[in-house]
């Protein structure tokens, strides 16, 4: 998938799953970014702290892609830097592309009849990836 200015990443990945029937996959991409949002898991209040950068490039992005609650499930970390070099990363929360493009590689494992499920662990509060819905690890 080769994204260009202005496009939000997630939305193109959550069409993706969507159109293509993947039930399952992995992703790895990179390119120029006009704002990234990173999150930090807060595990005593049970919510990500964000933090944005704008005009970066995106060294590395790696994720799966899933299904949660009948709907596409995106979990990606990456690692933007800017133009003094400096490396920012995280749990990506959002991500808009730059001037340029943005290239993602995507693996798809199995259809959507072999769907990879994430749930909300209660013990911590964050969403758990479950190979096909079962509940062990």
């Amino acid at each position: 998938m080769v994204l260009e200015q202005d496009d939000v990443v997630f939305d193109h990945l959550n069409r993706l799953m969507e159109t293509e029937d993947i039930g399952e996959a992995t992703f790895t991409g990179f390119g120029f970014v006009k704002t990234v949002t990173f999150g930090f898991f807060d595990f005593d209040r049970r919510e990500y702290d964000p933090r944005t950068f704008t005009r970066c490039e995106l060294a590395n992005m790696t994720g799966s892609l899933a299904w949660k609650d009948d709907a596409p499930s995106i979990h990606a970390h990456g690692v933007a830097c800017d133009s003094t070099f400096a490396c920012h990363g995280g749990h990506l929360l959002s991500l808009e592309v730059g001037t340029g493009s943005l290239e993602i590689a995507i693996v798809r494992i199995a259809p959507k009849s072999r769907r990879l499920v994430r749930t909300v662990e209660p013990a911590f509060g964050a969403n758990v990836l479950r190979v096909h819905g079962s509940p062990g690890r």
